[in-house]
């Protein structure tokens, strides 16, 4: 019998009355894993009741001792940190090393809600006027709900109910349907570190279920991460019933490759940047543009690319696993057939991959189109496949005025040794997020994670469209800005200007 996905509310595991049942399937063989279950709309309503009442006494538990869970619980995801890696790695098809990271980068954000007191800190400024004193204090503000995609199932629901958790709040997460047991495990883990009943709530579900949160009167905020399409719909429900939305949604992220670039670490960088993770995640790089004479790099990036490979998540000779699901699968064979259709040149096409001994896997190869317009499908639709286009211009002022003309603005990245390159691209562009000789600048979880235009809405406080952006750079660019030594082991450091 195939087991069921079982939800959590008020401190326990619970089989859903649910007769609406979809299944969870391994997308490198099409094994059925499991069934997750449409919550019911009184399943729902019970989470969030439970929440509710939870947060009455858990708003008064001291920042310290909320801290110490955390603790605990950061404590307990390193010790099944392999664990919950195989698991990963069995529901999204990623392969182990990634399903690792994926893990990693959550860990790393329950170690900074484990910090939380320093972040609550207020505000106190005395004799604002004559013998009146003004003090500001942070507070939690009540149930708050976090809806997460399929492709990072551990660190993005990690980026969420900790540090709501941690800061007072209690939490119901909706995880993406399509891979939800490692949330589940989360969620396990987390009741293990000592967290009260009801603190921390899971439903599954789709669109009514999600729709049910949304207007649902009790839940105060709501955290997304997802398509641009959904991002939108739940940004405009949100707000209008008034509860605070910050909607991370898709993306079309551009790295810029100028003539005095390192060659090979730059080729390097592009090719992980862009087939990693199947091309899965909203900062992979899904458009090189070449400045002047490095278009000529291009022949040597068909020669890596073609040397690029997937497979299943227990090979170590793999790059990257399968599509998530059939739908999605045969959404990027079909832009890559658009691409084509539409006249851009296929040097690498991996539309027709398969891999030994899983023929039923939802396998793409890496692939590469050149001669890439703007009134292309390929460039103007986030793929979210390992699929990589080229566009060739002849300053970097027209790589900057392409970039910030796309409506998408999540990630960009630069491979200069100019520091006057650096200066001015991380001047002038319009992206939450820069990297100069890194190909994807995510920040750590001591900053925040933000974009632009049609790749945001909200804010982390929830005060509309604001621009928050972030410059990582290799901490060898001298204070002359005269060399960037890209080979080097030491940290990044990134800069996080408001």
């Amino acid at each position: 019998m195939t087991p069921q996905v079982p939800l959590f509310i008020n401190g326990e595991f619970v089989t859903s009355a649910s007769s609406q049942t979809l299944p969870v399937t391994n997308p490198a063989n099409q094994q059925l894993l499991a069934e997750v279950p449409m919550a019911t709309h009184d399943e729902v309503e019970m989470a969030i009741a439970s929440g509710l009442e939870a947060f009455q006494t858990w708003r008064n538990v001291p920042v310290s001792e909320r801290a110490r869970i955390m603790m605990r619980y950061q404590a307990l995801l390193k010790e099944h940190h392999d664990e919950l890696g195989e698991l990963l790695a069995a529901d999204t098809g990623k392969t182990f090393e990634d399903a690792k990271g994926d893990v990693w980068r959550g860990i790393e954000v329950v170690e900074q809600a484990a910090n939380i007191p320093s972040n609550m800190m207020g505000e106190t400024v005395e004799n604002v006027a004559g013998g009146i004193d003004t003090y500001s204090y942070i507070q939690p503000i009540g149930v708050v709900a976090g809806i997460t995609p399929f492709n990072f199932p551990a660190m993005i629901p990690l980026w969420m109910f900790p540090l709501a958790i941690a800061c007072g709040n209690t939490f119901v997460l909706k995880p993406s349907e399509q891979d939800p047991l490692v949330p589940v495990r989360l969620v396990e883990l987390m009741r293990e570190a000592g967290l009260p009943k009801g603190v921390l709530n899971l439903v599954h579900g789709a669109a009514d279920q999600v729709n049910q949160i949304l207007n649902h009167p009790e839940i105060a905020a709501v955290s997304f991460v997802g398509s641009s399409r959904v991002g939108d719909h739940i940004y405009r429900t949100g707000t209008d019933a008034g509860k605070r939305v910050q909607c991370m949604m898709g993306a079309k992220n551009h790295m810029v490759v100028m003539p005095d670039a390192d060659k090979n670490s730059t080729l390097n960088a592009l090719v992980g940047a862009s087939v990693g993770a199947a091309g899965q995640r909203c900062m992979a790089i899904s458009v090189a543009v070449f400045v002047g004479e490095s278009k000529d790099w291009i022949e040597d990036l068909q020669a890596r690319m073609a040397g690029v490979r997937p497979g299943a998540w227990d090979d170590a000779s793999a790059s990257y696993g399968p599509i998530i699901s059939k739908p999605a699968f045969e959404k990027v064979l079909g832009l890559i057939q658009k691409g084509k259709d539409q006249g851009a040149t296929c040097l690498v096409d991996g539309s027709d991959c398969t891999v030994e001994g899983l023929p039923d896997g939802n396998w793409v190869g890496p692939t590469l189109f050149s001669d890439v317009t703007t009134d292309m499908a390929i460039y103007q639709e986030e793929i979210f496949g390992p699929v990589l286009c080229c566009i060739t211009v002849a300053t970097l002022d027209e790589a900057i005025a392409l970039i910030n003309a796309c409506p998408f603005g999540n990630g960009t990245s630069l491979f200069t040794s100019s520091g006057g390159a650096a200066r001015k691209f991380q001047h002038e562009i319009m992206v939450g997020q820069v990297g100069i000789n890194i190909p994807i600048p995510v920040p750590l979880p001591f900053f925040s994670f933000t974009g632009w235009r049609d790749s945001f809405r909200g804010d982390q406080h929830a005060y509309g469209k604001q621009a928050v952006r972030f410059y990582t750079e290799t901490k060898t660019i001298t204070a002359k800005w005269t060399h960037t030594d890209t080979s080097s082991k030491t940290p990044n450091m990134s800069i996080n200007l408001r």
